[in-house]
This record gives C-alpha cells, structure tokens and sequence, in this order.
C-alpha cells in the first residue's frame, strides 16, 4: 500500500525554540573542526547535552510529570534540525531522548517512568539499544541473547554487535529471548533494561576504517537483573520494537545527518574562480533534493504529531 504525504509548515510557537538551539548548538561546535562536526553522531558530551536539559530542549514531547516539556513532535523536530545543522555533540542524549524515554513512558510501569525519564531529560543519563546480534542484523527476531526468569529476576547471556556508543552509556535497552527458541520468531521477545555497569557486561568498541569507535560488541555473562528490569509484559517485545523505530526512521537526523559535508562542499565551491557548469548544476540538483527530503520530513514530522 503507497501513502501519500501531505504537505505541512511548522507551527510558529515551534520556529521560535530555533534561536535558543541554534545558539547552543554553535557554541558547542565553535572549536570543532569540518571533520568532526560531520561525525555528529558519535560527538559525544554530557556536559553538552546537561546544557540543553538546564535549557528545556530535551524531553520535548515528553509529560512536564516527568520532567519533559509537554510539547509536540514539531518542537523536536526544530531542535534536532539545529543541532544536526551545527554539528554539534549530540550522542550523549540522542538515544535516550528519541527512543528509550517514549519507549519506557509507552510501554513501561510507573516506578520505571519516575526513575528513568526526568534523568534522561536532564541529560544525567544515557542510553543505547541493543537490537542485533552476529546473524541478527536484518532479520531482528531471530536474536538468540536471552533472559531465563530467576528467583531473583533474570539472568543475561549472549552478545549484541553494532551497539552505538555502548562504550560511554549508563543502560541498554536490549531485545531478548525470555522464552522459546529462535525459531518461535516473534514469539517470546522481551524487552529489559540493563545497567551496563552490572557484574557479566563486557562492551568491546569496534574500529571502523576511518578510526572511528562509536559501535561496540556487549557481552553478557550471566548478567543478574531484577524483576523490575522488564519493560511491560513478557513477550511484548516485538511489539515495542516496532513501535520504537518509528521514531528512529522518520525524523530529520536521515537528511542532516551529512549536511554539514554539503556546507563544506559549498565553501569550497565559493572559493574556486571559473566554477563550470556541471558543478553549478550538480550543486543545484543537491540543494533541490534537501529541500525535496526536508519538505518529506515536516510531512511525517505532522503525522507524528497527529498520533499516525
């Protein structure tokens, strides 16, 4: 089934959190080179992401009884599109604050909401996921770590590969097994919140080509949890899963996640004498395609804001 996108605007009471972030987020980058402003993802600084919770841009659409703002889907929208725009060190609370706080106030019980999410908007904690495992990338509901119930909770054994900034989080959120096999497929996932400072947690950072590390292997070995560690009901986890990427694949970090490369390109491009045409053109088809794909963002932006 193809749908279509309507066309939206922002909401002017959401343009005017831009100058705030905008400010914030050059201040954060003004001594970062091009290179490292392109590798926002893996900037990480807690004091940073301390600032814009003290400032009120984390948390944006999360209940104010938590410690969010109570805003939309707009608001946040208009923050990350600075921040990413800028460059700035964003990984210290992009997870926690695009999926595991919404994932936890949806699906999680009261004392998990009241510990947890205040903590995230104030930029205190971060968290990253744990979704694939070595043969379990594409095809997530084959994973095969699990969490066999105790007397005590549960106990963690397996790996998950490709875990973005493992290294410097406080707590995963991991899809596991907690009953079945793997050829139950959706059947007998789980989500469970683990603390990566546990007994059993070993987090191995992966050098990509470039030498960078920002993905990581997690290793459990006997990981002892308690029972207040699941999030929701047994077997919902796929359910959850499902529900937390919508959030991960609609917004505009999939646009300006290279355009500051493009502002560096176009520097360049003003500094040459005698630019031909085929760049001209080049440069024009480029900037034509992000506004293309922005307008595509704003459109899914309006449908999360609606509950689609």
């Amino acid at each position: 089934m193809i749908e279509t996108l309507t066309f939206a605007r922002i909401p002017d009471e959401d343009e005017a959190l831009r100058p705030l972030a905008r400010r914030l987020a050059k201040e954060a980058s003004a001594s970062m080179s091009l290179a490292e402003r392109a590798r926002s993802w893996s900037g990480f600084s807690r004091e940073f992401s301390r600032k814009l919770g003290e400032a009120g841009l984390l948390g944006l659409t999360l209940p104010k009884e938590y410690g969010g703002q109570g805003r939309g889907a707009f608001a946040r929208f208009v923050v990350v599109e600075e921040l990413l725009a800028a460059g700035a060190p964003v990984a210290a609370h992009w997870i926690g604050d695009r999926q595991s706080a919404p994932l936890i106030l949806n699906f999680g019980d009261e004392e998990q909401r009241q510990f947890f999410i205040p903590r995230i908007c104030s930029g205190e904690l971060v968290f990253c996921i744990g979704m694939s495992e070595p043969g379990s990338g594409s095809d997530l509901a084959s994973v095969r770590t699990r969490a066999d119930r105790t007397d005590n909770g549960w106990r963690v054994n397996g790996q998950k590969i490709w875990t973005t900034q493992a290294m410097h989080s406080d707590y995963m959120i991991a899809l596991l097994r907690t009953s079945g096999t793997s050829e139950d497929r959706h059947r007998g996932l789980s989500q469970i919140i683990i603390d990566l400072k546990a007994p059993g947690v070993s987090i191995k950072p992966i050098r990509d080509l470039s030498g960078d590390e920002h993905f990581c292997e997690v290793f459990f070995d006997n990981v002892e949890l308690g029972p207040d560690a699941l999030i929701g009901e047994e077997g919902q986890g796929w359910q959850q899963v499902t529900a937390e990427l919508a959030f991960e694949r609609s917004g505009p970090e999939r646009i300006y996640s290279s355009v500051v490369l493009l502002e560096g390109w176009i520097g360049h491009l003003r500094r040459q004498e005698n630019l031909d045409a085929s760049r001209k053109a080049l440069l024009g088809r480029m900037i034509a395609r992000m506004g293309t794909l922005r307008a595509m963002s704003i459109a899914c932006t309006a449908r999360l804001e609606a509950g689609d």
